[in-house]
C-alpha cells in the first residue's frame, strides 16, 4: 500500500483546563492535575485534536478515508486495540508533539466479510524526548447486514480478585467524545448506530473502557509502564460493565465484562 510510511504531526500545549475536564468526566475524586504535574497515563487522548472542516469528514463523523488513511472501500470503522509504553510522563502546560505514522495496511477475508486493518504508530514527545509510544489498530468493515445474526462474543473470566462496576450514560459518552474530539456517530447518534451500523444502541468507546481498566491497574501497581488492550465485543449505554483485575506473575490481567458475561475488552498492564 502506498500509504505505508506516511506520517503527520500535531503539536499541543497540554492545557490544564482540559485535564481538569477529563478528571471530572472520569468521575475521579480529589483535585485534578494542574500546570507542572504529570499527565496521567492515556489522558493524551484529550489532546492533539485534528480539527477538520465538515467536508473533510466521512459519513460516520471520522476523518474521511482516502486522505491520510487509505480508502479501502470499507465504510465502517472500529478501534481494535492498542499497545502503549510509558517511558516518561508528559507534563501539563508544556508543548508536546504527536507524530503518527502508518506502519501497516492489510486486507483480510473473515467469516463476517472483508476486513481492512490499519496499524498506526504514535510517538508523543516533549523537549525532544519520546515519552509515550503507542501502536493503534483500526479495523474497517463493509456495510452492516441488519438481518444477519449477531456474532457470538467470547465469555469473560469470573475469577477476578478486584472488581469495579459502572454504567455509562449517553451524557458520559457525549462528554468523552467532546473531550477527545471524536466525531464517530456510533457514540451519540442512536438512529445511526442502530439503523446504519447495526448495533443495539449507543456504543461505549473502547478507549473509555480501556481508560477505566488502566486506572484500575494504576491503583494496584502504583505505576503503569506498559498497557495493552483488545476490544472483543461492544458495550452499550444501557448496560452496566464490570471492570475486573487479577494479579499475575508479571503484571495484571484486566477485562471489562458485560452484564451477560461477555468479554467486551481485555488488557494487560505492567
Amino acid at each position: 500500500m502506498d500509504n505505508i510510511g506516511k506520517s503527520k504531526q500535531i503539536t499541543d500545549q497540554l492545557d490544564p483546563a482540559r485535564a481538569g475536564a477529563f478528571h471530572a468526566m472520569l468521575d475521579l475524586a480529589g483535585p485534578p492535575p494542574n500546570v507542572g504535574d504529570a499527565l496521567p497515563p492515556f489522558w493524551h487522548y484529550a489532546y492533539f485534536w485534528e480539527s477538520l472542516r465538515p467536508a473533510e469528514l466521512g459519513r460516520d463523523g471520522h476523518p474521511r478515508t482516502g486522505d491520510f488513511i487509505p480508502n479501502l472501500g470499507l465504510p465502517r470503522r472500529m478501534w481494535a486495540g492498542g499497545d502503549l509504553q510509558f517511558d516518561a510522563p508528559l507534563i501539563i502546560g508544556q508543548a508536546a508533539r504527536k507524530k503518527t505514522k502508518i506502519v501497516n495496511v492489510e486486507r483480510k477475508d473473515a467469516r463476517t466479510g472483508s476486513l481492512g486493518i490499519v496499524t498506526l504508530r504514535h510517538e508523543l514527545s516533549q523537549d525532544g524526548r519520546v515519552c509515550v509510544t503507542e501502536e493503534q489498530s483500526l479495523i474497517y468493515r463493509g456495510e452492516a447486514d441488519l438481518d444477519a445474526p449477531k456474532p457470538v462474543p467470547p465469555i469473560a473470566p469470573t475469577d477476578e480478585t478486584v472488581k469495579q462496576t459502572r454504567k455509562f450514560s449517553s451524557t458520559d459518552l457525549f462528554r468523552y467524545s467532546a473531550l477527545t474530539f471524536n466525531g464517530h456517530r456510533i457514540h451519540y447518534d442512536r438512529d445511526y448506530a442502530i439503523n446504519v451500523e447495526g448495533y443495539d444502541g449507543l456504543i461505549v468507546h473502547g478507549p473509555l473502557l480501556a481508560q477505566n481498566l488502566l486506572n484500575l491497574a494504576q491503583s494496584l501497581l502504583g505505576t503503569v509502564n506498559t498497557f495493552r488492550f483488545r476490544a472483543t465485543a461492544p458495550l452499550f449505554d444501557f448496560e452496566k460493565v464490570a471492570f475486573c483485575a487479577k494479579p499475575e506473575a508479571e503484571g495484571i490481567s484486566l477485562w471489562a465484562r458485560g452484564p451477560d458475561g461477555r468479554m467486551c475488552l481485555s488488557a494487560t498492564a505492567t
